[in-house]
């Protein structure tokens, strides 16, 4: 629940001398003077707390951030002054503002591939082709050493294929989504590209399943993501505080079309 604070306005030609009365009545009466200061009420629908986790972020967290967010701005030739997490995201804003869901996406392929050598990633592909350990190998990795584009995430168990694995990445609430308070945001430049980008780089297949009520996610490695027009992730609306709904587009959550292509070059 939520206390709101209770405002009223009316006209002071209607109701000013009808107020001295109500006053002088209470004076009179020696009652106290009724008012109120607050009610509780249900949190509005689709929304969240505009309380964020403060992160503390160490030297390789802010290495990682601007070599991301650096990639990014070169990727679109569009700079910001900004710096660490919050230059990040403005790099991702300029991307969703300024381009359609299908280059949305293609740039950021195009970022990350900046970001990370294909060198190193066809040498991983080759010497970790997929399997219950590479599935395994995947969801640790991502545990130690993302955090800080994610927040705090942990393993989880998963049956796969009638045997269990830890193959399953709870990200317990997403920094990205938090910061930018935007379900297009997350659709388009997080959960398509990087599904994109893990299969063709890794030969793994990954299916990122974002919770909007709490913003938690999971990565599923190994379990393929469902068709864009019947995943749940991309009929979702926006929150009502998303700060760029009304600014360039009437849905935020600009869907990734059936008739889109999307290929990483």
């Amino acid at each position: 629940m939520e206390a709101n604070l209770v405002l009223s306005y009316q006209s002071f030609s209607k109701v000013s001398m009808r107020n001295i009365k109500i006053n002088t009545y209470y004076k009179c009466n020696k009652l106290a003077y009724p008012s109120t200061c607050c009610v509780l009420t249900k949190p509005p629908h689709n929304n969240h707390s505009s309380n964020c986790h403060v992160y503390k972020d160490n030297w390789f967290d802010h290495l990682a951030i601007n070599h991301l967010s650096q990639s990014i701005q070169a990727t679109t030739g569009l700079r910001n002054k900004k710096s660490g997490y919050e230059g990040f995201v403005e790099a991702a804003r300029v991307v969703y503002v300024n381009f359609n869901s299908t280059h949305q996406a293609n740039l950021v392929i195009e970022s990350l591939q900046r970001a990370f050598p294909k060198p190193i990633l066809s040498l991983v592909k080759m010497l970790l082709p997929e399997s219950k350990w590479a599935r395994e190998y995947c969801a640790i990795f991502t545990t130690i050493f993302f955090p800080w584009l994610v927040g705090p995430c942990e393993v989880k168990e998963s049956e796969f294929n009638g045997r269990k694995e830890n193959n399953v990445v709870h990200i317990k609430k997403c920094r990205f989504l938090e910061e930018t308070n935007c379900v297009g945001m997350c659709t388009n430049l997080c959960k398509m590209p990087s599904q994109l980008f893990i299969k063709d780089t890794l030969g793994i297949s990954v299916n990122m399943v974002p919770n909007f009520d709490d913003m938690s996610c999971e990565m599923i490695f190994g379990q393929d993501p469902p068709p864009l027009d019947t995943d749940p992730a991309f009929m979702q609306p926006c929150y009502k505080l998303c700060k760029l709904n009304n600014k360039h587009q009437a849905d935020c959550n600009s869907q990734i079309k059936k008739k889109d292509h999307l290929e990483i070059s």
